[in-house]
């Protein structure tokens, strides 16, 4: 069994994408590193005054904190106060919970924003499944190998749970599903680097990386280049490919192998099929590099979707979310890519070669 010690927002793991920097006689680089959302994260300023960059990064990682403290799905604060009300609701009865005003311009919108990317994927991005996460243990620092009750998953997934349920009225909440659990691990990190990204642009800095545990935003170049990043091979480490990263873009994977259990031969992840209720299979990992004004959480969120859908319906599903360039490894190793992505990635010797073209 392999577990994680992640004491913070988790429903994905430490994604497959690392920074690569390089080292002496160049311009300053300001790197600073924090524990939050349950992983590491990365806030590296090039060429900008020591005082200025660590002014900057401290702001973007107490922003993060004040994040991962709202949006905790089981911890006290503004949202496992939500959960619990939850709980309570029935469809003569609705819980009504009403979202104070200090965290009313952060919740509020990510209802609104993460609602609508649940449609545009056909609901396989579904923030409120966190109590068929809780099934099979995946919401706990540790967990055992073991298959929950299917009777308890085949009832889950018949009250069918989703961010419709939930109504808004200017600060009032209101939800009649008590199926309803919100667990948004698959799209904080996400949310945060776009608030990084806006935070440091404020603060007058032009060049900076942002990693969350694997999950990246770039802003403006290294120096005289582009920021370059690696991709990892999902089961035996070491670098797949490596690529630049251009300002404005963001990276995000979502893979099989850091949340996840075996049991008799047979690998349980904590990224769940909706429609199911049960861990996906198929598919080993999947990268995605988006861009725009909302990167980092397309980012984020696209790559579940093309995950939990699979061989036959990955690269309709990334066109749906506006995703040209991705990358797909199957159960079996298989390296599939856009050819978007493709003419962007620098092939090393542990992947074998380059990957078959997406759709051949």
């Amino acid at each position: 069994m392999k577990t994680t010690g992640w004491r913070r927002l988790v429903a994905c793991p430490l994604f497959l994408v690392t920074l690569l920097l390089s080292g002496c006689g160049e311009p300053p680089l300001h790197k600073q590193e924090a524990f939050v959302f349950g992983t590491l994260v990365e806030i590296s300023v090039h060429g900008e005054p020591e005082a200025k960059a660590r002014a900057a990064a401290n702001r973007v990682l107490a922003e993060f904190d004040a994040l991962h403290r709202m949006l905790h799905p089981w911890e006290p604060g503004e949202l496992s106060r939500l959960n619990e009300a939850i709980t309570r609701a029935s469809a003569d009865t609705p819980a009504r919970v009403t979202v104070g005003a200090d965290s009313a311009p952060t919740l509020l919108p990510i209802l609104e924003e993460a609602g609508r990317l649940s449609e545009q994927s056909d609901g396989l991005f579904n923030p409120a499944i966190g109590n068929l996460v809780r099934l099979w243990g995946f919401h706990a620092d540790t967990f055992q190998p073991r298959l929950p009750d299917p009777a308890g998953i085949a009832r889950l997934v018949a009250a069918q749970p989703r961010l419709s349920d939930i109504r808004v009225d200017g600060h009032d909440l209101e939800v009649r599903n008590p199926a309803v659990r919100l667990d948004f691990g698959g799209y904080a990190k996400g949310y945060a680097l776009d608030q990084a990204a806006a935070s440091l642009k404020a603060e007058g800095v032009r060049n900076a990386l942002v990693n969350i545990g694997g999950n990246i935003i770039a802003l403006g170049q290294h120096g005289d280049r582009p920021w370059k990043v690696g991709i990892q091979q999902p089961r035996q480490g070491g670098a797949l490919a490596t690529l630049d990263l251009h300002d404005g873009e963001a990276i995000g994977t979502s893979g099989d192998y850091q949340r996840y259990f075996e049991l008799d031969g047979k690998r349980y992840c904590h990224l769940i099929d909706p429609r199911t209720g049960w861990p996906v299979q198929h598919t080993q990992a999947v990268t995605v590099i988006a861009r725009g004004g909302r990167a980092g959480t397309l980012s984020d969120v696209a790559s579940k979707p093309l995950f939990i859908v699979g061989a036959a319906g990955w690269q309709a599903m990334a066109a749906k979310l506006g995703i040209t360039e991705a990358l797909r490894i199957d159960a079996g190793g298989r390296i599939e890519a856009t050819p978007e992505l493709a003419r962007r990635l620098q092939w090393t010797a542990a992947s074998g070669g380059e990957p078959s073209p997406a759709g051949k």
